[in-house]
């Protein structure tokens, strides 16, 4: 059995890895610019550059840079693209995918369930953001989504413009300064209820896929809880494993 009172031994690149995710969550080098080159670093933390390449193909792989060859390495901005291939997997039966058409139906500010409050980390009763919207594909509605944020965190989120835009992530991250980094998602057969009969146009019973995401940070904190229900007879769930 492990003692916890001794320290735990961490690879030398990790504690480099870290070291260098506090800059960019600090600031130090916001998203969309050039980190300094794998020389310099390793230079100005005194290893070797082997290990500070093992570091920075660590970020890479959590999505919080990205590698140009011959140019240097970025740390990553959410723009539509970006989003819309690392994050949405909803496409038509045969495969293709499109980007969403979003309708907002609903943004007000409410006290966090038991269940959201858990999931972000908060208490219960705590304000959050609560957003809630139709997601088009091909127009036709493919999707209902609710999703809260910790009020706190995204201040006068629910007061930003009236049409939001498309790929929330994208705001999250210019107007807010919250990147997301990775998303947990957990998938469930349900039936369709009367919200989903009004804004999805299935009958009530219908199967539905249920999708429960929680976005994560560059720190792993829990940014967004999302839930959504997918109709399932013209689009299935795509991912590569």
């Amino acid at each position: 059995m492990n003692d916890p009172l001794k320290p735990s031994y961490r690879p030398l690149y990790q504690q480099i890895k870290e070291a260098l995710l506090s800059r960019i969550v600090s600031g130090d080098w916001p998203p969309g610019t050039f980190i300094p080159s794998e020389s310099a670093l390793s230079q100005e933390y005194g290893v070797s550059v082997g290990t500070l390449r093992k570091a920075v193909d660590a970020l890479a792989s959590d999505h919080v840079v990205i590698r140009h060859q011959g140019k240097g390495t970025v740390v990553a901005t959410h723009d539509s693209d970006r989003s819309l291939f690392q994050f949405f997997h909803l496409t038509r039966i045969d495969g293709t995918r499109s980007l969403p058409v979003t309708r907002v139906l609903l943004r007000e500010r409410r006290t966090a369930t038991a269940d959201e409050a858990e999931v972000l980390g908060t208490k219960e009763g705590t304000v959050v953001v609560h957003i809630q919207r139709v997601r088009e594909l091909d127009e036709m509605p493919a999707l209902l989504e609710d999703l809260v944020v910790d009020a706190a965190r995204f201040p006068a989120l629910e007061k930003e413009p009236q049409t939001l835009p498309n790929t929330l992530y994208q705001l999250y991250q210019q107007r807010f300064g919250q990147s997301v980094a990775k998303a947990e998602e957990r998938l469930f057969a349900v039936a369709a209820g009367a919200q989903e009969e009004k804004h999805l146009g299935v009958a009530l019973g219908s199967p539905l896929l249920e999708i429960r995401r929680i976005a994560r940070g560059l720190q792993g904190e829990a940014l967004e809880y999302r839930v959504s229900r997918c109709e399932t007879q013209r689009h299935c769930y795509w991912n590569v494993l």
